[in-house]
């Protein structure tokens, strides 16, 4: 089994925010397109520090984190981070990771986009059923 990659665009939810009402120019943003690990097993996005600060993102507070390996570490959090991949855009906070550590999209992004993991393809695709537009449950 391969490993699966998807390439996210990121960038600050409050600056895209201030700059959609007049205070600030929305290409001036900072953004990065990074090629990140889609990992199944993780929660939340992870992203190098050195992301985080070139985004400007704010900080957050901290969770313990369990590596495969159950290693267990604490570690910061961002807020505010606006993640798009294969067009479906959504914002949540991500893990604070050491500087140049791969990055990984974990299941609340997968969740949320309503995006599909295919191991044996090694791709991620919008689900069958969703094609369009993400389709949530709410009960």
């Amino acid at each position: 089994m391969g490993e699966v990659r998807a390439t996210a665009r990121l960038r600050n939810f409050l600056d895209v925010g201030l700059a959609e009402r007049g205070q600030g120019n929305l290409a001036a943003i900072p953004t990065s397109t990074l090629d990140c690990l889609v990992d199944t097993g993780a929660v939340m996005v992870l992203l190098p520090e050195d992301e985080v600060g070139k985004l400007g993102l704010l900080k957050g507070g901290r969770v313990i984190v369990t590596y495969a390996d159950d290693r267990k570490e604490e570690l910061p959090t961002a807020r505010g981070l606006e993640v798009e991949i294969l067009g479906r855009t959504m914002v949540t906070d991500c893990v604070v990771g050491p500087p140049l550590c791969e990055p990984l999209i974990g299941q609340l992004v997968l969740e949320q986009l309503d995006l599909v993991v295919d191991c044996g393809r090694k791709t991620l695709t919008p689900r069958p059923e969703s094609p369009n537009l993400p389709l949530l449950k709410l009960k």
